[in-house]
């Protein structure tokens, strides 16, 4: 009798580990400084239904001041990430704030460094992927700005040089 209730136990456990879904792609970036610059930081990368959650933290930033970042075309952050190419952009859209509708694919929120110098992004993207399709970020690179993104000039946002940089790799 205690075989059986044993074995039963394990039916329902196996049973239930089946049905358990399948953990959601995930990513992450660690952000090195380019040459001179201090800046460093950690961003993550979930899947989440169509869009992607993005927690980006960044410390080593001027106090007070807002720094756009992107994500960039390439997966290489050599040449003081400058190897990382322009904004990933597979839609052809034009460079925006992160908002709207019309976009780059790599247009992310400004990081709003406080009076310590780092800042924190929190935010769900819907035109970007993990693992498939045109919008897949996974293997390419997350560049801190120096400066402040206008949202209009093109194709950059006039944000400046590129004071940190970090491959997006699968985890």
């Amino acid at each position: 009798m205690k075989a059986v209730i044993t074995l039963a136990a394990v039916t329902v456990l196996l049973a239930a580990c089946q049905t358990m879904p399948p953990e959601p792609p995930r990513a992450t970036a660690q952000l090195q400084p380019t040459k001179g610059n201090k800046t460093i930081g950690e961003a993550t990368f979930e899947q989440v239904g169509n869009k992607v959650h993005v927690v980006v933290f960044v410390q080593g930033l001027k106090p007070g001041k807002e720094h756009g970042m992107h994500i960039h075309e390439g997966g290489d952050c050599g040449a003081d990430g400058m190897n990382a190419k322009g904004h990933f952009n597979p839609y052809g859209k034009p460079h925006a704030n992160y908002a709207s509708a019309e976009r780059h694919a790599g247009d992310l929120p400004s990081l709003k460094a406080n009076n310590k110098g780092r800042a924190k992004v929190d935010v769900e993207l819907d035109i970007i992927t993990l693992g498939s399709g045109p919008g897949n970020i996974v293997g390419r690179s997350l560049i801190v700005h120096a400066d402040t993104d206008d949202h209009k000039t093109q194709p950059t946002g006039n944000a400046g040089g590129r004071i940190a940089c970090g491959v997006i790799k699968a985890d």
